[in-house]
């Protein structure tokens, strides 16, 4: 055989949402934070990403995590997601899988049935605590960065639907969120074309009329990602949600482009996001449970505890807990003659070819 490439991963989804964890076969790249190594990595090796999650080895709903040392000594470990059209920040779902990953497989040490570590994000520090029973990790709660609503009840001008009442906040990527009731939906795997299709037209929109930047890091930038939000039909459930990430970059004139795909899951960063603006227009106070449901009935569930200020926004400190199973463990290689290194996208699925 001739590999020139070999890399170990471990597949894991939390609530449905499909999180890579890659363990071996990469080396360490140049950063003094783990913000920078993720520029790095963006900007010198994006290779990686299209390797695993591009086909043939990924696919449209895909994400990847890469460990990493953490470059802070009171960090347990460090990791970069990586997401078909970005490098977020921050990912919910990412560091559910990530803290599973790393729990079950032994690369952090648990000692008690409650393992509390800490992990290095391209966002910042994340504190987290997993509950564990005969090795395997049944629960993770983590302490997410500050979220802050930027824009309440904003409309924004979106072709072929007309103008669109928006909220756009931070949660550890930016999002805008539109209420599903304006378009009829009920947010159920049925409508995932109509979701998609909408999410991703609003989100250009908004993207181009509403320009947002993090007061703290102005390198994150840009609304990249949206949600639809719609009342649950579950007992105990607060609000359902659909969130749409992209698999390709978007011109809002062109409707060919509006392409992506659905979160499995009910959205970490998304959840964050939303309980941001329900605190700032005063519906959702602190130490309240907000059980989050997504588009497969799996829930989340956050909470915010306490507020605080981001540059000259009003933010909360919030918390998500869920859960993540490991569905396999890989080793995956790039054939010297592979004439796809960096894999390829077919515009039956993906929108647009490459």
């Amino acid at each position: 055989m001739r590999i020139n490439r070999k890399i170990r991963a471990v597949d894991a989804h939390a609530c449905g949402e499909p999180g890579r964890v890659i363990t071996g076969g990469v080396e360490d790249v140049p950063g003094k934070s783990m913000f920078e190594k993720m520029v790095y990595l963006r900007t010198h090796a994006d290779d990686l990403r299209k390797l695993m999650l591009r086909e043939p080895r990924g696919y449209p709903a895909s994400n990847c995590n890469l460990i990493l040392p953490p470059t802070r000594a009171d960090a347990d470990a460090g990791f970069v997601i990586m997401e078909q059209v970005e490098y977020p920040p921050m990912s919910g779902t990412n560091t559910i899988c990530v803290v599973t990953v790393l729990l079950e497989t032994g690369i952090v040490a648990a000692k008690d049935r409650i393992a509390k570590l800490k992990l290095e994000t391209p966002a910042g520090l994340v504190e987290v605590e997993a509950e564990m029973e005969n090795r395997k990790v049944t629960r993770v709660t983590f302490q997410n960065v500050a979220a802050f609503a930027t824009h309440l009840d904003t409309d924004v001008e979106v072709p072929q639907l007309g103008t669109v009442k928006v909220d756009v906040a931070y949660g550890g990527m930016f999002y805008v969120i539109a209420d599903a009731e304006q378009f009829d939906l009920r947010l159920t795997p049925d409508e995932g074309r109509d979701v998609v299709r909408i999410g991703e037209m609003i989100k250009a929109a908004a993207r181009e009329q509403l320009p947002v930047a993090h007061p703290e890091n102005p390198e994150i930038s840009g609304i990249t990602i949206a949600q639809l939000s719609g009342p649950s039909t579950t007992a105990g459930v607060s609000r359902k949600n659909a969130v749409i990430v992209s698999t390709g970059e978007l011109d809002w004139k062109r409707p060919e482009s509006w392409t992506g795909a659905l979160d499995r899951s009910p959205c970490g960063t998304g959840t964050c996001a939303k309980m941001a603006t329900l605190h700032a227009k005063g519906e959702l106070a602190l130490n309240c449970d907000f059980v989050h449901e997504g588009i497969l009935g799996t829930t989340f569930t956050g909470k915010l505890i306490a507020e605080t200020q981001v540059g000259k926004y009003a933010a909360v400190i919030p918390t998500i807990s869920g859960r993540a199973w490991i569905t396999g463990f890989s080793e995956y290689v790039v054939d010297a003659g592979d004439p796809f290194p960096e894999g390829f996208t077919v515009g039956d699925i993906w929108g647009k070819t490459s």
